[in-house]
């Protein structure tokens, strides 16, 4: 972790739980099904024909036949059903938002119960549960290409996968010395507990075919030349690594970092008691990050943890379930605040933030002149992240169109560099979920299979 909460005490010294406490509170956030109860709550799904649930599905999963699987306790087939579809769909029943998706659109929502059928925690059972001999998916008859894929998180890795099955060889550059992306670094550790993201790319790569190299990082010692020189084709994976700045003086501060490199540090630890702890902390933002860092920095033993959005609640990119989730916890949310002013003591550590107090009008935002001061030892800020344009820095790269920030690219992800694709949260389209970047990586690596086998025909 950086070194900006050294001077914090641990959640040890802070002493608001002990170890046991400390272990129950980043336990599992949704305790599995049991058999007993995914039999009984796969006989609630109708088996819709064209069911509203997969058209809400951003990976086409066919759920109505998963959970028939399940109902007739074909455990194995429901898996299948699931991971030909997203290949990564445990870790998308633990951290996919499907109370706005599949779970939404279900048509149970309109009947007597007015209770959707639990499609992830079914989905979650089935993954869980699966015991296959051997890898579900083989691999087609080698095509004699290889083809570079950088980053190895959910678009990658599934890019990496499906390109593998249709036999093709693959080469995935990963900047992080575990592969995973925020599946590994990024979610709340309550959500994904026991080491799963590792033990799933262990079981995606038994495909076979596919070659990992850690610490290679775009623009610093991996160029995008270099590749497109040495692979018939390119995929980027790259999502978003650089944390959005509040433009605040006073924003290098000890005390105050994003909170995504926090979470990061969480994620990995060994030892729970051993982070360091604000007492009282402010986390700024409204989305899922936001809420995953003020409700774990809670569980650690904050005695008060404040959630500020410069906007409403009905603003806020977190689900209502995540803004839940957060208040159960005891974080306090202020809207209609914005950050004014770092607030620091007389040795240059956060002290707390001025916020200005905000108002829409004619659909633009506007400070009431009101300001108000909150107290904290720590600030994390949670405003989004932007796209690490060193990503792009040789020549080759820089000359890919984009989108604002982000990697211009058309229906099938096809970049305007030839044989080069992307997809996950560096490009435009989609929603920043992992069940996105995965449907990207897929629906990528078919593109790039396609363009080689015509190419292949027209030599």
């Amino acid at each position: 972790m950086t070194h900006s909460l050294d001077h914090l005490p641990s959640a040890k010294e802070v002493g608001t739980y002990d170890p046991a406490t400390l272990a129950h509170n980043f336990s599992d956030l949704h305790p599995p099904l049991t058999p007993r109860q995914a039999i009984i709550e796969s006989q609630r799904c109708l088996y819709c024909y064209d069911a509203p649930c997969v058209e809400a599905c951003p990976s086409d999963i066919d759920i109505p036949s998963f959970i028939r699987q399940i109902s007739e306790n074909n455990i194995n087939g429901a898996a299948e059903t699931i991971l030909e579809a997203n290949i990564l769909g445990g870790s998308c029943a633990r951290v996919c938002p499907t109370e706005i998706l599949c779970e939404r659109s279900c048509v149970r929502n309109h009947d007597a119960e007015c209770q959707p059928v639990l499609i992830g925690l079914l989905q979650r059972y089935a993954t869980d549960h699966m015991q296959f001999e051997s890898h579900p998916f083989k691999r087609a008859a080698s095509t004699g290409r290889h083809i570079a894929v950088v980053g190895a998180g959910p678009a990658g890795l599934s890019c990496a996968h499906r390109l593998a099955m249709l036999g093709h060889q693959v080469t995935v550059f990963e900047a992080e010395q575990k592969p995973g992306g925020l599946n590994e670094y990024g979610i709340a550790r309550y959500k994904m507990t026991d080491d799963f993201a590792r033990k799933e790319v262990e079981f995606l790569l038994e495909v076979g075919g596919i070659d990992l190299q850690y610490g290679q990082r775009l623009g610093y010692n991996l160029e995008l030349s270099t590749l497109q020189q040495q692979y018939d084709s390119v995929f980027l994976g790259l999502g978003l690594g650089a944390s959005r700045a509040l433009g605040l003086t006073g924003e290098n501060a000890p005390g105050l970092m994003p909170a995504v490199d926090y979470i990061k540090t969480l994620r990995q630890t060994d030892d729970l008691g051993s982070l360091t702890v604000a007492k009282r902390c402010i986390v700024i933002g409204a989305g899922n990050t936001a809420i995953d860092m003020a409700t774990q920095m809670a569980r650690l033993g904050a005695t008060e943890v404040t959630l500020v959005y410069r906007r409403g609640v009905e603003a806020m990119s977190a689900t209502d379930h995540e803004q839940e989730i957060a208040k159960a916890n005891g974080v306090h949310m202020v809207t209609w605040a914005q950050p004014d002013e770092i607030l620091l003591d007389d040795q240059g550590r956060v002290a707390g933030m001025r916020f200005a107090k905000t108002v829409e009008q004619a659909g633009q935002l506007t400070s009431t002149g009101e300001t108000i001061e909150i107290a904290a030892d720590a600030i994390f800020k949670a405003i989004g992240q932007s796209f690490d344009n060193t990503s792009l820095a040789d020549a080759t790269a820089a000359e890919l169109a984009r989108d604002g920030e982000r990697i211009h690219v058309n229906e099938m992800f096809q970049t305007s560099l030839p044989n080069v694709y992307a997809g996950g949260d560096c490009v435009k389209p989609g929603q920043d979920l992992t069940v996105q970047a995965v449907q990207h990586g897929k629906l990528a690596a078919h593109a790039i299979h396609q363009a080689l086998a015509a190419q292949q025909e027209a030599a």
